[in-house]
């Protein structure tokens, strides 16, 4: 049983071990003083993270920049105390111990990678097309219907077909007839009246065909008599 509790405990103090002597955490870095000189000597971190100096050694210690951006300078730390300071700008910073001139290290401080600008969303929208205005319509006026003139030839007694034609249709319109002219044009016909003139000229051309035929009775007759 001992030995499985004793199998973490392992694990743990093997990662702690690997772990880089400088760094405690993601944003937080140590520096210790002892044997009169600064472990580590060389330091790299990234804008915004903190460092803090602790003395181990008997003797008392500060923290004095000798180059850099900006200047720091620690208050003097007796054996167990700290010092914290918060590297804002980006830089290489160089400092000694004034006490202790020997002692010396250096820091450089990367800049903080920018943030990852948010995506910034375009909208096209497509050209709206402008509609030209139609035109004012005006208003159709029919043109007047002639109207159509009939001519009807005048009859002694009209016929059906001729008044159903003369007449207004109330009702629906009936299926067209093949030919409705001829029949009107004998009606017409018939009922026209007889002229003089054709009399007469009808008369005269009977009274030469009678002559005609006496003559060629006459003249057959007189072939026969002769011996």
């Amino acid at each position: 049983m001992r030995g499985l509790l004793r199998a973490p405990a392992a694990l743990a103090l093997l990662v702690v071990w690997l772990l880089p002597s400088g760094q405690a955490s993601a944003a937080s870095y140590s520096v210790a003083m002892k044997g009169y000189a600064f472990s580590p000597a060389s330091l790299s971190v990234p804008a915004g993270s903190t460092v803090t100096w602790t003395n181990y050694d008997t003797a008392p210690h500060d923290v004095k920049t000798t180059s850099g951006p900006l200047s720091i300078h620690s208050p003097m730390l007796n054996k167990g105390q700290s010092w914290s300071f918060t590297f804002t700008t980006a830089g290489s910073y160089g400092y000694v111990c004034t006490v202790h001139p020997d002692m010396t290290a250096g820091i450089t401080v990367r800049a903080a990678a920018p943030a990852p600008a948010p995506p910034q969303h375009v909208h096209t929208s497509a050209p709206t097309r402008q509609e030209a205005p139609a035109p004012a319509r005006t208003p159709s006026h029919a043109a007047p219907s002639t109207p159509s003139m009939t001519m009807t030839m005048p009859s002694a007694s009209p016929s059906p077909t001729a008044s159903a034609a003369a007449g207004p249709q109330t009702g629906p319109p009936s299926a067209p007839q093949a030919s409705p002219q001829p029949a009107i044009q004998a009606a017409a016909s018939t009922a026209r009246p007889l002229d003089p003139l054709l009399v007469l000229a009808g008369l005269v051309a009977g009274v030469a065909v009678l002559c005609l035929l006496l003559v060629g009775s006459r003249t057959s007759r007189a072939q026969r008599e002769e011996p």
